[in-house]
């Protein structure tokens, strides 16, 4: 065995073939496993010192709602059909071919090529820099993989990165960190960590690229150049084997469900989930919490406002000045299930806040230490880091035992006082002390090799804990910081914003970011979380904006204490009020979406690009986004604007949902925009959403059903809506539409498949200024009422 050098680097030959799976092993000791785990999902897992150093997986996870203690085996193919492929090699060089994508190895140094399918031509996808790609022990130790970068590239994902949503020519540093009051277009690193980049070749044909890993990373897009070698991007990651996933294209809407699937099924969350949940900081640290608490409810009764949960901020837990996860403060909640149980009577879900640190000072903080549950060094001393009010130590959920003693206190100090979810905040794991181990499930390893894996284990400990103690429901679960798979347990948001107008753009590129990464249920801080309290006019767009978003929640810790309420302008308050109504209608379109996100793994949130990859228009960055496949929405982004001015994505024609007016696709148009106004929200022509017609507002009627139809301007049509009962376990319902639009008469067959709901009947209904005649082809045996609504104005 000898030692690499540049001028020689290792030479593979195959060692042999398993399921799946080519080895390759070096005269140097280094090894090198190609998988082929689906038609289009090739991997490269390579040992620099021909043993694996990476924890297990927590991220692989294909089609699967969770993954077993202690995270999967890094060998492991399960899940994976692991189809026939062919192999050849030679003494240069070795191939691996399925229909959709293929390898090419240079075994001399392992310079590797990726191409995939695009109808009958191989077109590439990467290619390693050809001159030292990979660190074969010649540098520093650390996991590196340089890629050659072509003219034209384009790199989104990463999760919820600041800034444009094109990576190219910048740089980044995936750990997880809070970074409050965060500047939405510059800040780096943010809270989530996913190794994950889609690719965009000048063509617009993409493909993804998914680096396994859970330690500190640091992604170069461009912006590093170095005259020796060409121009290239890559990939450092401080601890761990480079374990590569590249997923074939070239749509990316595919990609994108694809790496959905890969990292696991998204959780179904209850439907009270997608209304207004209010929150901040201030109540729960006023001395008068409840009074506080119940002026809120109240406050929503007087101005007439539906609100489905509220974030209960972590002041309920204060003992003075600091927070202590897990206890209440009988001074300012003296009964809580009383306090939770007249939250529920109102039909607002309590979402408490939890952290995965105890203070030092915390009264459960040394039985909990000498049980061994924090995080600690070798000799079993627990680690202390800063942690809000003075320093603290977090619960290592890699510890099975410390994991069960979390469930318990979640069990008993919330869920036992008839709470039914849960926000878990501050769980970035800001552990830099060196001499920090994680338990590892009996594999003990220093705590910055897998340091995103805990937050992903606090949300799942937190689900598991809400299924325990309700498993006839579904939990909801909370969580800002994470890894990938983190939608397979929990919602998220982009963090603590702060207020200014560029939050509103660069937010709503960090959502799209966060979706072509998997996650798709996300939303911001409406209003702006940290910073000066929002004007009038900030505050009306921002809620324009959130209404247009799968979470939509008010929360605010402003710098004057102040509160961001839908109240606290009264001259913008009717505004505020039919906004608050809109979102009332659109929960059941996006319960659609939900549903199809769980069921398919479609992306709720999509750049236009995502669907219109032919439309060179729709790759500049835009202001735009899509809310499905069919939903194009446009929130206005700048102060004093009246109008909007957008880009209508071509072979589509759109609707305009308020006026009626249809447009053809390939064009800017440009449409009123005032602040008393609904934002400007386009369908795409054919297309239907499922709404909710019920009176709206506080203590809303119950739901009526709207099926809200977009015909074209002639010719056929078929759409279709899902939904089930909200909650709990129940089939899906899918309402299917055919229709056909000639000389002025719409004619449709509405059918549905599936238990219909408990609430009976539909209203179909057609757009605003919409003359034409709509005709029923009879009905479907089901007792449904048909009614036709000519020009429904939604607001």
């Amino acid at each position: 065995m000898r030692r690499a050098t540049l001028s020689n680097p290792p030479f593979f030959a195959v060692a042999g073939e398993g399921q799946g799976r080519v080895t390759l092993e070096s005269d140097t000791g280094a090894v090198a496993h190609l998988f082929v785990l689906e038609d289009d999902i090739v991997r490269l897992l390579l040992l620099a010192n021909g043993t694996v150093t990476s924890p297990p997986s927590w991220a692989i996870a294909p089609g699967q709602s969770d993954i077993d203690e202690p995270g999967r085996d890094r060998l492991a193919v399960s899940g994976f059909t692991c189809p026939r492929y062919r192999l050849t090699s030679d003494a240069e060089q070795l191939v691996l071919e399925t229909p959709r994508i293929r390898l090419t190895a240079r075994l001399h140094g392992l310079q590797c090529r990726w191409e995939q399918r695009d109808g009958e031509a191989w077109v590439p996808m990467a290619e390693d820099r050809p001159t030292h790609a990979y660190d074969f022990g010649w540098w520093d130790g650390r996991t590196h993989h340089y890629v050659a970068r072509r003219p034209g590239q384009r790199f989104y994902g990463l999760g919820d990165r600041t800034g444009d949503a094109d990576r190219a020519g910048r740089s980044f540093r995936l750990t997880n960190l809070d970074p409050m009051g965060y500047d939405a277009e510059t800040s780096d690193p943010q809270y989530k960590s996913i190794p994950y980049v889609l690719v965009a070749d000048e063509a617009g044909r993409c493909h993804g690229a998914f680096y396994d890993s859970v330690a500190d990373i640091a992604f170069d897009f461009g912006r590093e150049l170095d005259n020796y070698h060409g121009y290239y991007r890559h990939m450092v990651a401080d601890h761990g084997n480079l374990d590569l996933w590249m997923i074939a294209g070239p749509d990316p809407l595919a990609v994108t469900r694809r790496f959905t699937w890969l990292t696991g099924r998204p959780a179904l969350m209850p439907r009270w989930s997608l209304g207004y949940s209010g929150s901040t900081m201030t109540y729960t640290d006023a001395p008068d919490a409840a009074v506080q608490m119940a002026g809120f409810l109240e406050k929503l009764a007087e101005h007439d406002i539906g609100c489905t949960s509220f974030h209960l901020s972590s002041g309920y837990t204060s003992i003075g000045a600091k927070r202590y996860v897990f206890h209440w403060n009988r001074d300012k909640f003296p009964d809580p299930k009383a306090f939770v149980a007249s939250y529920a009577e109102a039909g607002v879900e309590l979402v408490p806040n939890i952290k995965p640190a105890l203070l030092r000072s915390h009264p459960h903080y040394d039985a909990v230490a000498a049980a061994g549950y924090f995080v600690a060094d070798d000799d079993g001393a627990p680690i202390e880091a800063q942690f809000w009010d003075e320093v603290g130590s977090y619960i290592d959920f890699t510890n099975p035992a410390a994991a069960a003693w979390w469930r318990a206190q979640v069990t008993s100090a919330l869920l036992d006082q008839g709470i039914r979810s849960t926000w878990n905040d501050n769980n970035e794991y800001e552990v830099w002390d060196a001499r920090a181990r994680f338990a590892g499930f009996g594999s003990p390893l220093a705590a910055a090799a897998m340091r995103p894996v805990q937050p992903l284990l606090m949300m799942r400990a937190s689900r598991r804990a809400q299924i325990e103690a309700r498993p006839h429901e579904r939990p909801y679960v909370v969580t800002r910081a994470g890894m990938a798979g983190l939608h397979r347990y929990a919602q998220t948001w982009t963090g603590d914003n702060r207020t200014e107008w560029k939050t509103l753009r660069y937010n709503a590129r960090m959502a799209l970011g966060l979706a072509l990464s998997g996650v798709s249920n996300s939303g911001h801080d409406v209003g702006g979380f940290a910073g000066p309290a929002p004007d009038a006019e900030l505050l009306v767009r921002w809620v324009q904006a959130g209404v247009l978003m799968p979470r939509f929640s008010i929360h605010s810790w402003n710098d004057d204490r102040t509160v961001n309420e839908p109240w606290m302008y009264p001259q913008a308050l009717p505004a505020v009020q039919a906004l608050m109504r809109l979102r009332q209608r659109l929960v059941p379109f996006f319960y659609d979406l939900l549903l199809r996100y769980h069921a398919d793994y479609a992306p709720m949130v999509l750049p236009t690009w995502a669907v219109f990859p032919q439309d060179q228009r729709c790759w500049e960055e835009s202001d735009e986004h899509l809310l499905g496949p069919n939903l194009l929405a446009a929130p206005v982004m700048e102060q004093g604007a009246s109008t909007r001015r957008l880009y209508l994505p071509a072979g589509a024609d759109w609707t305009h949902v308020w006026s009626g007016e249809t447009y053809a696709g390939g064009a800017d148009v440009t449409v009123a925009a005032s602040l008393d106004a609904p934002p400007p929200l386009f369908a795409r022509t054919g297309s239907a959403m499922l709404v909710d017609l019920a009176d709206g507002g506080w203590r809303p009627a119950p739901m009526r059903r709207g099926l809200w139809l977009f015909p074209p301007r002639a010719g056929t049509f078929a759409c279709d809506a899902i939904e089930d009962a909200g909650d709990g376990v129940g089939s899906v319902t899918r309402w299917r539409v055919e229709g056909q639009v000639v000389a002025g008469t719409v004619t449709v067959r509405l059918t549905r498949d599936g238990a219909i709901p408990a609430e009976a009947g539909i209203t179909l209904l057609l757009p605003p200024g919409n003359d034409h005649v709509l005709v029923i082809e009879g009905q479907d045996g089901a007792g449904v009422a048909f009614e036709q609504r000519n020009g429904l104005y939604i607001a």
